[in-house]
């Protein structure tokens, strides 16, 4: 059990054993389920939206669909950095308010699928009360790596989701 933002008591969230696509932002390795991921492109072209959050990079058009496009590094509050022939987008399906979102997760390079077992997942540490961890599913541990292991449903919380849709929804209509 763990206090959540809320002083509420809620449940410890725990990474199920499976595939997970990990991907390095900085010295660090994020691992996300599989299927989430609905497929990785390399950079291009993304039209920025004026007034969205500074982690919302913009949109992209992926084949006739405008997606939004969020910035992980801004998101996890790290040094931004410029992109290099290794930053990709990895576009994942996520749970909202309103049903399943596509969207672009911008992070620094993917690295590989690795299977990770129950018996190589901890309970994601505590931190204290005010600090959200809410979108860390578990902590992998595969050989010398330890992987943060996320919920893509949660890296964003509804009402960041809402603000990068609207910028989806800015773009589609030529604003």
């Amino acid at each position: 059990m763990t206090e959540n933002q809320n002083g509420g008591v809620t449940a410890a969230p725990i990474a199920k054993a499976g595939k997970y696509l990990t991907f390095q932002m900085g010295k660090e390795v994020y691992g996300i389920e599989i299927l989430k991921v609905q497929e990785i492109i390399g950079m291009m072209p993304v039209t920025r939206v004026p007034r969205t959050p500074d982690f919302v990079r913009g949109v992209i058009n992926l084949r006739g669909k405008v997606i939004p496009v969020i910035e992980l590094r801004r998101k996890f509050c790290m040094e931004t950095r410029e992109d290099t022939d290794r930053t990709c987008i990895v576009v994942v399906q996520v749970a909202g308010a309103a049903g399943m979102v596509t969207m672009g997760l911008l992070v620094d390079e993917v690295s590989e699928v690795l299977n990770v077992g129950q018996e190589q997942i901890e309970a994601p540490p505590s931190f204290g009360v005010g600090v959200d961890t809410d979108f860390i599913l578990g902590m992998g541990k595969v050989g010398q790596k330890v992987l943060m292991l996320l919920d893509a449903d949660k890296v964003l919380s509804n009402e960041e989701l809402v603000l990068a849709m609207q910028s989806k929804t800015a773009e589609g209509k030529g604003d």
